[in-house]
């Protein structure tokens, strides 16, 4: 791919595809910028796959900033992430996992992470790609910085990953964040069903509450004995 995209804010910053000429170079970014090394074959994928999103904001021709982020199967999504989408979510659909994203020193806080991250949102939400419910990344519980970005663009929290990184030997724990899109939901928590079920009483009428109690209770005495009625005690002390 060699499409071009001017950046609005900065007409000499621009948007392009990497491709597998841009692999010393993005080497050499991510050494800089990240603490987990990758592999040769990591780069090489990225660079020529068509799984990959990735995409580099250049300036002066020089790589400043790129995203790189994989579509795939909600199938093909390691233990950790599985319980990412609500149970009633098909296997058939997609994910997206940004596996870095990254802007040189000199050049952040000036919109050009929000500008790749957008770019890759609006990827997904195209007919396309209307089949991705969810944006996930893994991030280190103490990159206070990366964790503000994306809460700003509203990812939120989902998981907790104890030891999850091993940066110099040395077990670290991460987060899982997630934004979902296409009608994507997460799965439900104990307070959803709370919710839930407060939502379904507040439509019965209070007069016929015990009436459906009752028949509730009967219809599951049927079953457990057989008989039709459970037995009532019409006899109080007094």
């Amino acid at each position: 791919m060699s499409q071009t995209v001017s950046f609005s804010l900065q007409p000499e910053v621009q948007l392009r595809f990497l491709n597998p000429n841009d692999i010393d170079e993005v080497k050499t970014l991510c050494q800089d910028w990240f603490p987990i090394e990758y592999p040769d074959s990591w780069f090489q994928e990225i660079t020529s796959n068509a799984k990959f999103y990735s995409l580099a904001a250049t300036y002066d021709c020089r790589i400043i900033g790129l995203i790189v982020c994989e579509v795939k199967s909600r199938t093909k999504c390691n233990k950790e992430d599985a319980d990412l989408l609500s149970s009633n979510s098909s296997s058939g659909v997609h994910v997206a996992y940004i596996l870095s994203l990254g802007v040189l020193k000199d050049f952040r806080r000036q919109g050009i992470a929000s500008l790749l991250l957008d770019s890759l949102v609006s990827y997904l939400t195209t007919n396309e790609q209307h089949n991705c419910r969810v944006v996930y990344l893994h991030v280190l519980t103490t990159n206070a910085a990366a964790i503000r970005f994306y809460e700003q663009r509203n990812f939120k929290m989902h998981n907790y990953l104890p030891y999850y990184y091993s940066i110099k030997g040395k077990p670290r724990d991460g987060y899982t964040y997630a934004l979902y899109i296409n009608g994507g939901q997460p799965p439900w928590t104990l307070l959803d069903y709370i919710k839930h079920v407060g939502h379904l009483l507040s439509k019965l009428q209070p007069c016929t509450l015990p009436q459906r109690l009752l028949r509730s209770a009967q219809s599951m005495w049927k079953i457990v004995t057989g008989k039709s009625q459970i037995p009532v005690d019409n006899n109080h002390d007094s």
